[in-house]
């Protein structure tokens, strides 16, 4: 398979199996031979899931298996569809992923995958925080054999593993002969970390659900750690909270982050906001207007080019100041977003008391929202609150093209994620941001390029559906067929779609069941359901609940099959004319 170049072509855990190192599947010797001759380089991730020995303690061996398993299927989901999955033992697991200069890399990687687990992994009753420790090799960089290779990715995880829950380390042979050298107390190397450089604001794209726009960068906070690699905010913060740094360190974000809007400026990107995270202590503080407002007027920008991330256990604190100072900011212009709205139970009474712009959704509630009725109802919800409220709303963590279409569908304002672009360095980003759009062709309105009549086919058997798009492409339909329930789903997200047929018995889910599912997500589609068995239970049920317009049965009449379909079609028309229109591309409500 050819590499995407992006981590939005990610494989379904059915389609990537998870090997152990050394029985069935490939080797990673012959991955090893397959990459050179291609003449591209190999990052290979060892990857340690920490904090199970918590669990097995706590709750058993039963409850850390179910845990291993759902870690399992959300690496497979993750990684893209071109990359190789082992497991080690119990508790690790081996990543391994071609590249070329210029396309992402393991360090890209890694990061996507550590961000997998920002939430928690559910055993019912249980809901556990779990994170990774990734080392990462690259071939042939640092070794040129299987062996070396292995050696060196797992010197780097034993190094993430001693920094702490989610480290990323990227094998380095000088440092791994110090690996055991103290690290300096307390608050101290935080501050030494910011004197040497090492602290680094990172962005990612912010996209307009209008047309593909880039119009903002979100700043993210990183560590570049000699002993530790790169270390991601949500393990830098933690600690830097407890050692009382959190106000000069949240300080420091916005000035480097103000100073990087001033490059834009000066090299003629003048489009672009950043979305700068605001931190707690610093909100607090009686004069936190003076301060930031100092940072505006030295570095020459404006208040409207910043919008500021509260997260929501700011605005839980009933603290005196909060409520002036965000207001306060408002008046220099800023813009305020609720960042990962949902993950830490705000209550919605805060929704409207504080003067927010707009509502980040996190990419928890992203996960199924192209195939699980209930997951769809709940993000439908949040940003039609948002909405209500006269906010906009951004989708964090948007990582394939089905979840972009439907979130346009339900018009999402904005979007970002892998899909994308990776979080970028300072240094990287600015070709990024002179492209203006990304993945442009994605953002055509979809009267440009689809057809009225569009007619998805579903069965597992490919001669059924190559039997059925010859019957039916004389009649002028767009045609879309899938052999999975997964891949059916898809390409409902992706596309406006009236009239579906869909086979009864299939390995992953009843056509029924699969039917009644599309009816909650998608009500104005006429469904029909095609079986080689007649079950008048499982009919009368499927029709008596409005999943299924017509049950037909195989072998099908040529002329009846296709006569019902155009009935399916002017019913579908009829239904579209009675209600307003789902969706504009020139309407999405993003400004």
């Amino acid at each position: 398979m050819a590499h995407t170049g992006n981590f939005g072509q990610t494989a379904p855990a059915s389609r990537l199996p998870i090997h152990r190192l050394g029985a069935s599947g490939p080797s990673l010797a012959s991955v090893l031979a397959q990459v050179s001759g291609a003449g591209r380089r190999l990052a290979l991730l060892h990857v340690d899931v920490d904090g199970l020995g918590s669990i097995h303690a706590t709750l058993g061996e039963n409850i850390v298996e179910q845990a291993l398993t759902v870690v399992a299927r959300r690496l497979a989901q993750a990684i893209p569809s071109d990359a190789w999955l082992w497991q080690l033992g119990s508790e690790e697991f081996l990543v391994a992923m071609a590249y070329r200069d210029g396309e992402p890399d393991g360090q890209a990687l890694a990061e996507q995958l550590r961000e997998m687990f920002d939430t928690p992994v559910q055993v019912p009753p249980y809901v556990l925080d779990i994170t990774l420790a990734i080392g990462i090799a690259l071939f042939p960089d640092h070794a040129h054999d299987a062996d070396a290779l292995l050696t060196a990715a797992e010197q780097a995880m034993r190094r993430a593993v001693r920094g702490g829950p989610g480290g990323q380390v990227l094998f380095a042979p000088d440092v791994e002969l110090h690996s055991d050298e103290p690290s300096p107390p307390g608050g101290r190397r935080f501050l030494d970390a910011i004197a040497r450089n090492e602290f680094q604001l990172h962005y990612q794209p912010v996209i307009s659900g209008r047309d593909g726009s880039i119009v903002a960068c979100s700043a993210l906070l990183r560590w570049h750690n000699e002993r530790e690699g790169v270390l991601r905010a949500g393990r830098i913060l933690p600690a830097v909270e407890r050692a009382g740094l959190a106000e000069p360190v949240g300080l420091w974000t916005i000035e480097t982050a103000l100073q990087q809007i001033r490059h834009w400026r000066d090299i003629g990107i003048d489009y672009v906001t950043a979305s700068i995270p605001l931190e707690g202590a610093l909100l607090l503080r009686r004069e936190c207007l003076e301060l930031i407002g100092e940072l505006f007027h030295r570095s020459g920008i404006p208040g409207n080019a910043v919008e500021f991330e509260l997260s929501e256990s700011v605005l839980q604190m009933d603290a005196p100041h909060v409520d002036e100072n965000l207001s306060g900011l408002r008046s220099l212009g800023a813009s305020l977003t609720l960042a990962d709205f949902g993950m830490r139970g705000l209550s919605l009474t805060a929704l409207a008391r504080y003067p927010l712009d707009r509502l980040k959704i996190d990419r928890g509630f992203l996960r199924d929202i192209t195939r699980k009725p209930r997951n769809a109802a709940l993000v439908r919800a949040i940003i039609a609150m948002g909405h209500q409220l006269g906010m906009t709303v951004v989708a964090k963590g948007v990582e394939s093209e089905a979840e972009l279409a439907f979130l346009r569908r339900y018009r999402c304002d904005f979007f970002q994620g892998y899909l994308f672009s990776p979080p970028l360095p300072a240094p990287g980003i600015d070709e990024t941001l002179r492209r203006r759009y990304l993945l442009p062709q994605i953002f055509r309105s979809e009267s440009d390029e689809q057809p009225t009549r569009t007619l998805l086919l579903l069965d597992d058997e490919e001669n059924v559906l190559r039997a059925l798009t010859r019957l039916l492409r004389r009649d002028g339909y767009r045609l879309l067929t899938a052999n999975s329930v997964n891949e059916a789903f898809d390409l409902l997200a992706r596309n406006q779609v009236q009239v579906i047929v869909s086979d009864q018995r299939m390995p992953d889910m009843s056509g029924t069941e699969f039917l009644a599912r599309v009816r909650e997500m998608y009500p104005d589609t006429v469904r029909l359901a095609l079986s080689g068995y007649t079950d008048a239970g499982t009919i009368s049920e499927a029709i008596n609940q409005g999943a299924v317009y017509r049950f037909l049965l195989k072998p099908w009449d040529d002329a009846e099959l296709r006569g019902h379909i155009r009935a399916a079609f002017r019913l579908a028309e009829q239904q579209r004319q009675a209600t307003p229109k789902d969706f504009d591309a020139d309407d999405s409500g993003a400004s």
